[in-house]
């Protein structure tokens, strides 16, 4: 199972960040999505700007501090867990997804893929802030 980190600091209290991270219903400074659809309150679907889809369902969120999912589509499922501390009135974030690739033709691809999406998300919530 492929596992991707990535860790920044960023130039907002933890408080802030928490709250555009997860924001459902604001999620306009996403760059990679069309819209988001809300399930119910631990479950929802991301769109990307394609229509593919991927759902997420809540595992665990200790506000300010800790959230957690685990996500499933077409071509992979995992689970994410994302970090927040605060750092001389910054916040620090570190961000783990760990994924099952279900189509054997993604597999050598799927770790610069996963990279690719994080350091893609981390530059869309450093523009947010």
């Amino acid at each position: 199972m492929p596992v991707s980190n990535i860790r920044a600091v960023l130039p907002a209290e933890v408080p802030k960040v928490w709250d555009i991270v997860t924001s459902l219903e604001n999620y306009g400074w996403r760059s990679d999505l069309s819209r988001i659809e809300i399930l119910s309150e631990k479950q929802f679907v991301e769109y990307t700007k394609d229509g593919f889809a991927t759902t997420f369902t809540i595992t665990a969120s200790e506000p300010c501090r800790r959230w957690e999912f685990d996500m499933e589509n077409d071509n992979m499922k995992g689970h994410w867990i994302g970090i927040f501390a605060e750092k001389d009135g910054q916040t620090e974030i570190d961000f783990t997804e760990d994924v099952t690739v279900k189509k054997l033709v993604m597999k050598p691809f799927v770790k610069v893929f996963l990279k690719k999406q994080q350091e893609l998300y981390v530059s869309d919530l450093k523009k947010a802030l």
